[in-house]
C-alpha cells in the first residue's frame, strides 16, 4: 500500500485529535466512494463538522493525492462550489479469477474502474505444486507488464473454486500443502497484500456492484461451469455462513444415481447438471452412435473441453444443443429449490455455460415454472450475467478492496 494511503487508513500509534482527523478523512473517502463527487458543504453536513474543518481535511487529502478538485458545480446564483472526487490513480487492486483451464486477471483503480484485463490466459488448475507455481507465474507476468508502479498496487484478490475461508485465507480444495494460510503464502511471494475468495461469490459480487443488478438487494448468482456454484447476496451483502463455505449448490444430494461427484459423494446435483456432466453425456452419446460435428474436428475426446461443446452448439450442432437443454432442465430444478427457500428478487445465470444463452436459459426457465411455487417464482427475475468473464475479475478486485478498507477500519 502506498505510504500516504496507509497512513490515512491506519490508526497505529494514533490518538486524540490525530485519531479523530483520520476518522473524518476515512469518512470523506467512504462518502466519495458512494457518491462519486461531493462539495465541502456535503462533507460538513454528512460528518457534522464545521465548514472550516471540512476545508482543512479536504486540503490535506488533496496534498496526500487521494482526492482532487473536479471543477465547479453548476449554480443559479452566488459563488459556485467545488466538486471533489477520488483520485483514480491513488491506488490499484488486482483480481485473479482462476478457472479450470484458464485465468482471467485484471487491474482496478481507486475509483473502481477496470483499467486493464487479460482474459483466458492458458492454465490448468490442479491441486499440485506445479499448478500453483504456474498461477504465481501468470500473476507476476501480469504485474511486470503493467505501467503502474508496484507500490501503488494495494492488494490482490484471488478467486478459486471449492471451499475457501476468506476470513483466514485458507483453501481446502486447492493448494492446501502449506501449513500457513494460502493467502499468506502468496502474499509473501508477491510482496502484496493478498486475499482469497470463492469464485462464485466473487462473480456474484462483481455482477452486483458493476453488472446487471440495479435496485435488487437479494440476489442469487448461479455459476454454471465444470462444476456448479452459488453466490448469495442478502440485503446487498455477501452471505458466507458460519465457516465461510456457503453456496455449495452443486453438492445438494439431488439424484438417486451411482455417479461419484468430485466431492467423493454420489448423487450430487453436479453429477447430472454441470459442465462435467455435459462432457460425460456427450461422450456417452457419441459412443452410442450419435453424430456431432465435433467428431470430425476433435482428434480425441479424452481431453474434450467444455468450450468446444459450447462452440459446436453455437454452430447449430443438434446433439450439443439437446444435451445443453437437458443439463439446463436439471439445473433449473435445483434453482427452483433455491427460489422456494430464498424467494430472491433476482437469479443471475453466469459462468462458462451461460455463453450458450437461450440454449440453457429457456430450459432453466421452463423448469422454474414447473418445479417452483408460482407465488414465489413470480417475484423472482431470471437474467443472464452482463459482465460474463469480467465478473470474477471485478468481484475479486472489489472484495480485496473492501478487505483492505475493513482491515484498516475505514468508516
Amino acid at each position: 500500500m502506498s505510504k500516504l494511503l496507509f497512513e490515512v487508513f491506519s490508526d497505529e500509534n494514533t490518538n486524540g485529535v490525530a485519531y479523530k482527523n483520520k476518522a473524518h478523512k476515512r469518512a470523506i473517502i467512504s462518502y466519495l466512494d458512494g457518491t462519486g463527487n461531493a462539495t465541502v458543504a456535503d462533507f460538513s453536513r454528512e460528518l457534522n463538522i464545521s465548514t472550516p474543518k471540512a476545508i482543512a481535511l479536504v486540503n490535506e487529502l488533496i496534498q496526500d493525492g487521494l482526492i482532487k478538485d473536479n471543477g465547479k458545480v453548476d449554480s443559479t446564483g452566488g459563488r459556485r462550489a467545488s466538486l471533489y472526487g477520488l483520485v483514480a490513480e491513488a491506488a490499484f487492486f488486482i483480481g485473479v479469477d482462476v478457472k479450470r483451464y484458464s485465468i482471467n486477471i485484471g487491474l482496478l483503480d481507486f475509483k473502481k474502474s477496470l483499467v486493464t484485463i487479460k482474459e483466458n490466459v492458458p492454465y490448468k488448475l490442479e491441486n499440485s505444486l506445479e499448478s500453483f507455481n504456474e498461477m504465481i507465474k501468470v500473476i507476476k507476468q501480469f504485474i511486470a507488464e503493467l505501467t503502474v508502479s508496484k507500490d501503488k498496487i494495494v492488494a490482490v484478490g484471488i478467486n478459486l473454486s471449492g471451499r475457501i475461508n476468506n476470513a483466514n485465507g485458507y483453501s481446502y480444495s486447492f493448494f492446501h500443502f502449506h501449513e500457513e494460510p494460502l493467502a499468506g503464502t502468496i502474499e509473501a511471494i508477491l510482496g502484496i497484500r493478498t486475499f482469497l475468495e470463492n469464485d462464485s461469490r466473487a462473480m456474484a459480487y462483481g455482477e452486483f456492484c458493476c453488472g446487471i443488478v440495479s435496485k435488487e438487494r437479494n440476489v442469487l448468482f448461479i455459476n454454471m461451469d465444470y462444476g456448479l456454484g452459488l453466490g448469495i447476496l442478502v440485503d446487498g451483502k455477501v452471505y458466507y455462513g458460519k465457516s465461510g463455505f456457503s453456496g455449495e449448490f452443486g453438492h445438494i444430494p439431488f439424484f438417486d444415481n451411482e455417479i461419484i461427484c468430485q466431492c467423493g459423494k454420489r448423487g450430487c446435483l453436479e453429477t447430472e447438471g454441470s459442465g462435467n456432466a455435459l462432457i460425460r453425456l456427450f461422450k456417452e452419446k457419441i459412443n452410442g452412435g450419435s453424430s456431432s460435428q465435433l467428431v470430425k474436428s476433435v482428434d480425441s475426446f479424452d481431453n474434450l473441453k467444455l468450450q468446444q461443446i459450447i462452440e459446436a452448439a453455437k454452430n447449430d450442432d443438434m446433439l450439443c444443443i439437446e444435451l445443453i437443454a437437458e443439463i439446463g432442465e436439471k439445473i433449473g430444478r435445483g434453482i427452483a429449490l433455491l427460489i422456494n427457500i430464498f424467494n430472491p428478487e433476482l437469479v443471475l445465470l453466469g459462468g462458462t455455460l451461460a455463453q450458450t444463452g437461450d440454449y440453457i436459459r429457456l430450459p432453466i426457465r421452463s423448469a422454474l415454472n414447473k418445479y417452483s411455487l408460482s407465488l414465489v417464482n413470480n417475484d423472482s427475475q431470471l437474467k443472464m450475467s452482463k459482465l460474463e468473464e469480467k465478473a470474477g475479475v471485478i468481484g475479486g478486485c472489489l472484495m480485496a478492496r473492501n478487505k483492505v478498507f475493513a482491515a484498516n477500519r475505514i468508516d
